[in-house]
Formats: structure tokens, C-alpha cells, sequence
């Protein structure tokens, strides 16, 4: 029997795959879906009018949940290297923020704020796409355009609660001006497929950056961990994640006191007791290989240490995958706004983010595991998972595979059908 456009649009989120990045409000529109805090504390898309199956479809083409590529074809050039772990790239640094104040305010290195400030200075773009923290539910991040550099740097650090970055994206291509997008890699993966359908993406998207991501925190684990420390969610007037130093003190607030702790209090010492969404546990790009420009931590072996992190002033591995973005940074440089310190290879990658090649590595095997089970499986193209799996053994695809049938058959990788908590 034919599953009702309603019906298939819900499986989406029903089925763990949603990745809140508010799109699908946009394609259907905010009379037809409307992305807000569901139940289950994460950022979903209920239904609020008709839907038909025309909608449901586009949206299951551009739904970065159901696909997901990698780099443009037309954006690869015969300098372009490939690494199976890593993807396309020209050129892999270390370098940070050439101001630094921006390099201790912001996450890492703050090349990723060092850079759009200089687009924003250098009138290469109008504005910057990106999120803040939001003012009314500080653990959620919310779509933020940034017009001036002290915008920017209000606004940086990295965000790992539910953000949608994306809500509105049709109100904001409707402007006719020439911007950056800053995402996750998911996020670029939908504003990417949308390109697809609408010619104005690739018009006004001038550059497109990402952190490498190694997914956002369950909302209940955060409320958990506040809790654990003595402060009610409902009480919370702000929350830093991270900054103020590498990685620098997770510093909540409420009116009545001010709390820091370490960034490996929030996370765990060890990558495995990370509380993720289930989307975030078969995600097959965490290391954005659809954007011009990706930065990442360059801790080594993937987490800081409580000792290290007290002097690092934060250093990015930065990886170019485009000409444009090659340009932007060579540019950049050359102003001062970042400092390059030097090259490196993609081993070095895999040093500093271990965490990733796992994750990549388990790609394949996981989503096959979806289709074992009868689940949506996302369609991939341009990101090597076969071949990845293929240098595995088959203890371990057998492993990840059936970890995921476990999943599904336990309720881990089910959610409620989107219902506004409000």
C-alpha cells in the first residue's frame, strides 16, 4: 500500500534521519511545514497543511536525512587530489586567526570567523549565513546573518545543541545578495541539493565553509548534564560550549550564578560515551567534502587533554577542497587574517581525527543495515563508503551492519512523529 505524502515526509524524523536543518520548511513552506521544537526536544518538522506527493518528493531529494554527496563534480579540477578517507582537497594547513582576539574567542583557531570576517571586510559578500546561540533557548542555536565582523565574532564558537540554519533559506536567496554559508556538513550537503532545483544557490552562494563535525548532543543528555549540576534548564539565560581558549571552559549562566567546566565534562574522555542523535551516528560526511573550505580540531588522537588544554591557544587543520576556496584562503593570508603555520597531508588528518575515520569507515555497512531492516536508506554518491568498506574485514562490516539492525529493532533509531512541545 502507498504510503500517504504526510505519512512519508513523518518517516523521515520517525525513522531517526532527520537532521534539523529546517530546509523542508522552506521547500514546502511555513503554511505546509513548519520546523520547531518537537517532543523530543530536537528540532522536527511538523505538518501543518496539506502536503502532496510532488512536495514530499523534492523534499526527499534535497533532505540532506535521505541525501547526501559529496564536492560538485564541476568543483573538482585536474589538481584536485582524492583521498579515500579524506575527499578532494588542494591544499591542507595548520593555521589560526590572525587577530587574536578572535583566535581566543572563537572555537579552535577561529579560522573559520578569521575568514568571514574578511569576506564581510573585503566586500566579497554582503553577508554571512550562520548560527548564534539562541536567546530564548540557550542549548538551541538559531539562523543568524552576520553584516559586520563584530557581528561575526558575537557570534562564534562552536553550537552543539539543535540549530536550522536553513529555516527560511528561501527569504534569504529572495534578498539578491551575494553571502557565505558557514554548516555543518549536513547543512551544506541540503543547501547543496538544493542548488538542483533552484538556479539562485549557486549564484549568491559565494563561499561555503564548515567545521568538521563530529555530531551535536542528544537535547536530554544536555538537560541531563545541567541537572547533574545543580541548574534547571528552564533557569538558563546563556550557555558557551566551548571558546575563550582551546577548547576553553563551557560556561553556563542563570540569573543568580555563573558555572565553567571543562570541555571533557560535557563530552566524556572517551568519543564512545558521546550522547548523539542516531542521524548523527550513520552519518557518511562529518568531514564536509560538499564545502570550499573544512576546519578542524588538531588534537591528537581526537580529544584535548585537561593539562594541554590550559596553555593551547587553538590551532585549525584546514582543509581547501575548491579553487574558490584555495583563493579565499591564500588571500586571506595575505592580509594577516589568518597566519598559515604550514602544510600538512591527509595522515595528519586521520591523526588529528581519528574519531571520523571511524565513523566513515562504518558508513556503508551502517546504512546497509537500514535497508537489512526495511528502513529509508540515504542515497550517497561522490564519498567513496563502498570503497572504504571494501579495506575493512568482514568481522567488521558484519559488526556495523548488524549494530544498526540492532538499533532499529530496539527503538534506538525511532523517534515519536513530530509534534510541537508547545
Amino acid at each position: 500500500m502507498k504510503q500517504s505524502a504526510i505519512d512519508r515526509m513523518n518517516a523521515i524524523s520517525e525513522q531517526g534521519l532527520c537532521a534539523g536543518c529546517g530546509i523542508c520548511q522552506s521547500v514546502a513552506g511555513p503554511d505546509k511545514i513548519k520546523v520547531v521544537k518537537s517532543v523530543n526536544g530536537y528540532e522536527r518538522p511538523v505538518i501543518v497543511g496539506d502536503l502532496d506527493d510532488v512536495t514530499v518528493e523534492r523534499i526527499f531529494n534535497i533532505c540532506p536525512g535521505t541525501r547526501i554527496e559529496g564536492l560538485p563534480e564541476n568543483e573538482i579540477t585536474p589538481a584536485t587530489k582524492i583521498d579515500n578517507m579524506w575527499g578532494p582537497w588542494l591544499r591542507i594547513v595548520r593555521a589560526w586567526a590572525g587577530d587574536p582576539k578572535t583566535r581566543f574567542e572563537a572555537s579552535t583557531g577561529g579560522v573559520l570567523t578569521a575568514l568571514a570576517q574578511f569576506l564581510l571586510n573585503d566586500q566579497r559578500v554582503d553577508f554571512i549565513l550562520h548560527v548564534k546561540a539562541s536567546a530564548k533557548e540557550p542549548i538551541f542555536g538559531e539562523r543568524y546573518l552576520s553584516f559586520s565582523e563584530a557581528d561575526v565574532l558575537d557570534t562564534g564558537g562552536s553550537r552543539y545543541g539543535p540549530s536550522a540554519p536553513l529555516i527560511d533559506i528561501d527569504e534569504i536567496l529572495a534578498r539578491g545578495q551575494p553571502f557565505a554559508f558557514i554548516g555543518k556538513p549536513c547543512d551544506i550537503a541540503a543547501l547543496r541539493n538544493l542548488a538542483h532545483y533552484d538556479g539562485r544557490v549557486n549564484e549568491l552562494v559565494k563561499y561555503w565553509l564548515t567545521p568538521v563535525c563530529g555530531g551535536f548532543m542528544n537535547p536530554s543528555a544536555i538537560d541531563a548534564f545541567l541537572s547533574r549540576a545543580g541548574i534547571k534548564l528552564e533557569n538558563l539565560t546563556s550557555l558557551r560550549y566551548r571558546g575563550q581558549g582551546c577548547p576553553g571552559p563551557m560556561r553556563v549562566e542563570t540569573a543568580d550564578e555563573v558555572k565553567e567546566f571543562h570541555y571533557l565534562d560535557f563530552w566524556g574522555d572517551n568519543a564512545s560515551t558521546w550522547d548523539l542523535p542516531f542521524r548523527c551516528k550513520i552519518c557518511p560526511d562529518g568531514i564536509g567534502e560538499a564545502a570550499d573550505i573544512a576546519a578542524a580540531d588538531t588534537w591528537i588522537g581526537g580529544s584535548p587533554t585537561r593539562e594541554g588544554s590550559k596553555s593551547d591557544p587553538g590551532t585549525n587543520a584546514v582543509v581547501v577542497r575548491t579553487a574558490a576556496g584555495l583563493e579565499l584562503l591564500e588571500a586571506a593570508a595575505k592580509t594577516g587574517a589568518i597566519n598559515i603555520e604550514y602544510d600538512i597531508t591527509p595522515d595528519d588528518m586521520s591523526i588529528y581525527q581519528p574519531h571520523q575515520m571511524r565513523k566513515k569507515y562504518a558508513a556503508h555497512d551502517r546504512l546497509q543495515g537500514l535497508g537489512d531492516e526495511g528502513r529509508i536508506v540515504p542515497k550517497t554518491d561522490r564519498l567513496r563508503l563502498a570503497e572504504l568498506a571494501d579495506e575493512l574485514p568482514e568481522s567488521d562490516r558484519n559488526f556495523q551492519r548488524e549494530g544498526t539492525r540492532t538499533r532499529v529493532r530496539s527503538g534506538k533509531a525511532t523517534e515519536p512523529k513530530p509534534e510541537a512541545s508547545e
